[in-house]
């Protein structure tokens, strides 16, 4: 484990937020030992315009130095971390005409490094280790700026042109080549990686088991209405033909969704039925009990190329709570052969449902409380930890 490290994250995405996130699971953690400044998702004009507008909530106060961009927040390990909102820059990621994109993009990345390098001098973080997470696109062009003793890549999906567009592809490639290693959270992105360069390492996702423990099923559920749950963001990953089938098909059971809804196109297809409820997201500490109510959960991605990379981090929160889950075939994750039902097709995704419900006993309760409980993210954090330390 690595000790007395100043890391800085170069993030895409909040530290807050109403979901778990590996990245923050794992540096609350490190903080234990070391300095971390992790500076937010670089918030842009147009999120700001919108916070104005009321139609989001981003940190406007902060993006603007109306109240100090920097906090010293309490994580809920109980360590401290640094965290630094930068000014918003211009969003860009939509501008088909390159040679623009590239001169506005330079500006946002100067006005970036330049705030990350006035607060890492104002807390005397000389010769860090950085990590660039899931940021491609910013942490090239900061590659070997910040003085870093080391810059890791911590890959936690396949990156998509959907959002960023196709210059995407090439940044990260190209960056993959030039960081001093890459940490990946699945089999499929290891492989991947390592195509690109050699000092690739895997670490998967993993779950708070002592806090997802406390709520774990104590036996099998006796009430007239099963229920079937998915928690997490309600995206275009989801497999709406196969989820709606396996409703229709189902008319005995309830299936419940919690989480940000991100496709509208699953609400309006899903709430005709009578046996559908949408919840709005909850706290990342409400999440076990909610989940362990269930009498089974399903992650029904969609099968392409985008979410073969993923090895979903709700997997392991299911098991914790010994609940039963079914997913469609869209990664290959063999660790789990024994203990997920993985379904070939909609008339099989419907069947595997109604078999885990009805074939659940206390014993299978325990074996999938057992296995979590090897996957926490104590032991993640330090399989993390140690990959860093051979770069200090």
């Amino acid at each position: 484990m690595i000790k007395g490290e100043k890391i800085v994250c170069i993030s895409n995405m909040s530290w807050f937020g109403n979901y778990a996130k590996s990245t923050v699971q794992i540096l609350e953690r490190i903080a234990r030992d070391n300095e971390i400044l992790f500076v937010e998702y670089p918030f842009t004009l147009s999120d700001l315009f919108n916070t104005f507008r009321g139609r989001k909530q981003a940190p406007a106060k902060r993006m603007l130095g109306i109240i100090k961009r920097l906090e010293r927040i309490k994580t809920d390990s109980g360590t401290f971390v640094y965290n630094l909102i930068v000014p918003p820059v211009i969003p860009v990621y939509f501008l088909k005409n390159e040679n623009v994109f590239k001169l506005l993009f330079k500006w946002n990345t100067f006005i970036y490094k330049l705030f990350v390098k006035k607060y890492m001098k104002m807390l005397n973080f000389d010769n860090p280790i950085v990590i660039t997470a899931y940021n491609p696109l910013y942490g090239y062009p900061l590659l070997k700026q910040l003085g870093e003793k080391s810059h890791i890549y911590y890959c936690y999906d396949g990156v998509e042109s959907g959002f960023f567009g196709e210059r995407i592809f090439a940044c990260e490639d190209n960056f993959s080549k030039s960081v001093d290693a890459i940490i990946t959270t699945s089999d499929f992105l290891l492989n991947q990686k390592l195509k690109l360069n050699p000092d690739s390492y895997l670490v998967k996702n993993g779950v708070d088991f002592p806090l997802f423990s406390k709520y774990a099923k104590k036996d099998i559920y006796c009430r007239d209405r099963k229920r079937i749950g998915f928690l997490g963001s309600l995206d275009p990953r989801f497999d709406i033909d196969t989820v709606e089938y396996a409703i229709s098909k189902l008319p005995e059971y309830d299936f419940e969704f919690t989480g940000d809804m991100r496709n509208e196109k699953m609400r309006a297809r899903l709430s005709k039925f009578p046996n559908v409820k949408f919840f709005d997201p909850v706290k990342p500490t409400d999440v076990p009990p909610l989940l362990a109510e269930y009498d089974a959960g399903m992650i029904p991605y969609i099968v392409n190329d985008v979410n073969k990379n993923i090895y979903p981090l709700k997997i392991n929160e299911y098991l914790a709570v010994g609940v039963p889950l079914v997913m469609t075939p869209f990664a290959d994750l063999p660790e789990f052969n024994d203990l997920v039902s993985v379904s070939d097709g909609v008339d099989d995704f419907v069947a595997k449902l109604r078999e885990e419900i009805e074939s659940d006993s206390q014993n299978k309760i325990n074996r999938r409380i057992k296995f979590a409980e090897g996957n926490s993210w104590e032991a993640r954090t330090e399989a993390f930890s140690n990959i860093l330390e051979k770069y200090c």
